[in-house]
């Protein structure tokens, strides 16, 4: 439960760095200059990218890389990171018991 947790608060809080790096890069443009995840991906580790593209199109499945993960690399990335991070925290939340038994002063 609690990795659930740290890996929640994380993906939210690289989501918000995306945020705040976007908005300065378009205060800088003068206009909205939306940082893709497959651009981020490619600045970062250019060689992965094309490993990844390699390894799904010939051993897992071609149909996969083309309409379904070339959508999600032109998605800005901290929708990518924030929408996971808060369905994380949201399952792993901490919960209180409603069926214990509660504590009475008398």
């Amino acid at each position: 439960m609690i990795i659930g947790r740290i890996i929640g608060w994380a993906l939210l809080a690289i989501g918000l760095m995306l945020i705040g790096s976007e908005l300065l890069a378009s205060l800088n443009a003068g206009e909205w200059a939306p940082q893709l995840l497959g651009q981020l991906w490619f600045e970062f580790d250019s060689e992965s990218l094309n490993f990844t593209q390699a390894i799904i199109q010939r051993y897992l499945l071609p149909q996969l890389w083309d309409p379904v993960i070339i959508e999600l690399l032109l998605w800005p990335a901290w929708v990518v990171f924030i929408v996971p991070g808060i369905v994380l925290s949201f399952i792993f939340r901490k919960r209180t018991n409603r069926f214990a038994p509660r504590k009475y002063l008398d």
